[in-house]
């Protein structure tokens, strides 16, 4: 089981959290939401939880909750910019259809 970040999510949370001063990593889950079920949850953590489960990509820890894992297990996490948009991509596998908005997915 893994999730890994690409060189370009890696490098901005890196920055980030040195601009930020604190923090440990990035916790990554998902939460019941939206018209397709399920929407992801991403923030920068200052702590890791008893339960959390470590992965470290790109020299980035990456936390997930054991609850979250099945869903997440084997994503990519990117961090791209198209013309005046940036922010973080979720490659999952694990997607088998997703909303028009791009807010949810189903599994």
């Amino acid at each position: 089981m893994a999730i890994t970040l690409t060189d370009s999510a890696a490098k901005h949370v890196q920055n980030f959290l040195s601009k930020r001063g604190k923090g440990v990593g990035l916790r990554l889950g998902v939460r019941t939401s939206g018209c397709s079920g399920m929407a992801y949850k991403l923030e920068f953590a200052d702590e890791t939880g008893v339960d959390d489960l470590h992965f470290v990509s790109g020299g980035v820890t990456v936390l997930v909750d054991p609850k979250s894992l099945p869903y997440l297990d084997g994503m990519e996490l990117d961090y791209t910019r198209e013309g005046l948009n940036e922010g973080f991509k979720f490659n999952n596998p694990n997607v088998k259809d997703e909303c028009g908005c791009g807010e949810s997915f189903k599994v």
